[in-house]
């Protein structure tokens, strides 16, 4: 049995750090990290504001101009249309922001539904073309949140299929499409994560590493998450970054209980530069002492330390 699975994770090594990963998507990854060193999600925003009793966007204006006071200059939204991404774009330009990335929702496990992700997603694609937007990251998603259902074997396939798929049209239009997940897809051996990386081709699916949960997904077990770096680290275009302190998520990014150093160190051993993207939210049992833009500025200072190697 234990001969078997060392056989097993052996021959997953060897694919995911094969030749069938592109070069394009690698320097396309390079070229971003370069330009743009440390950008931001949106969802850390979204869980300061809601801690203040605020609504993030709300007021477009001075959401952003907090933004851009915590020295941010590229930012990573969560967008659900094409007609988000156009209100956007001003907002943007006014702000000199770039929006190297993009989230997207996506929900693939079912034929029915599928086509209409697709659609969707290569409209926000076609609405982002003037932002030069060349990385999409999209988790699709669960059969239903907070619950523990897990997809069937078909629904896998299927997803795995449309994931493909959708990689493929957004790679005709110059942009990267990044699987992404949450704890969900690291329950039952990791059945969905490893589907969706194994069933789909490296040219048209590459890895958003959001490392926190994978940590968590794996019942915060550290051994996983630098398990999937060494499988599939080849594949990784963006990570997503978050701390926590025995096990809660804490306000500011620093020394907690991922090895952040690790990471950034295999990461240049394996000669891959992601984009880097905070996220450090907050949930029940977050310190509670700053606002988002002392928070991020303290973000921003730690990533560039921890990642000096993997920034411009």
């Amino acid at each position: 049995m234990n001969l078997d699975r060392r056989h097993f994770l052996g021959s997953l090594t060897a694919l995911a750090g094969s030749s069938l990963f592109t070069i394009h998507q690698q320097a396309q990854a390079a070229s971003l990290a370069k330009s743009f060193p440390i950008a931001c999600n949106s969802y850390t925003w979204l869980t300061f504001y809601g801690r203040q009793g605020k609504t993030w966007m709300a007021d477009p204006d001075v959401s952003f101009r907090e933004l851009v006071q915590s020295g941010l200059t590229a930012y990573e939204p969560a967008v659900n249309s094409a007609e988000e991404v156009t209100k956007l774009l001003p907002l943007l330009t006014n702000y000199k922001l770039a929006m190297p990335s993009l989230y997207v929702n996506s929900t693939l496990h079912q034929a029915a539904e599928a086509q209409k992700s697709i659609d969707t997603v290569l409209a926000i694609a076609d609405a982002a073309r003037p932002a030069g937007t060349t990385l999409f990251v999209t988790n699709p998603s669960p059969i239903k949140w907070g619950s523990n259902d897990d997809k069937t074997d078909a629904e896998l396939t299927e997803q795995a299929r449309n994931l493909d798929r959708l990689g493929a049209e957004l790679r005709k239009r110059g942009i990267t499409l990044a699987y992404h997940t949450h704890a969900p897809e690291h329950r039952q051996a990791a059945r969905e994560f490893h589907h969706m990386l194994l069933a789909t081709d490296p040219k048209h699916v590459s890895l958003c590493l959001d490392a926190h949960w994978v940590y968590r997904g794996s019942g915060n077990s550290q051994v996983a998450l630098f398990d999937v770096v060494k499988l599939y680290g080849k594949r990784i275009v963006e990570i997503h970054i978050r701390q926590s302190r025995e096990g809660i998520w804490q306000e500011t990014f620093g020394d907690g209980d991922i090895d952040y150093r690790r990471l950034a160190a295999e990461l240049k051993t394996l000669g891959v530069r992601p984009l880097l993207v905070l996220e450090q939210c907050l949930e029940k049992g977050s310190p509670n002492t700053m606002g988002p833009v002392e928070a991020t500025k303290q973000d921003i200072a730690y990533a560039k330390n921890v990642f000096a190697d993997l920034v411009g």
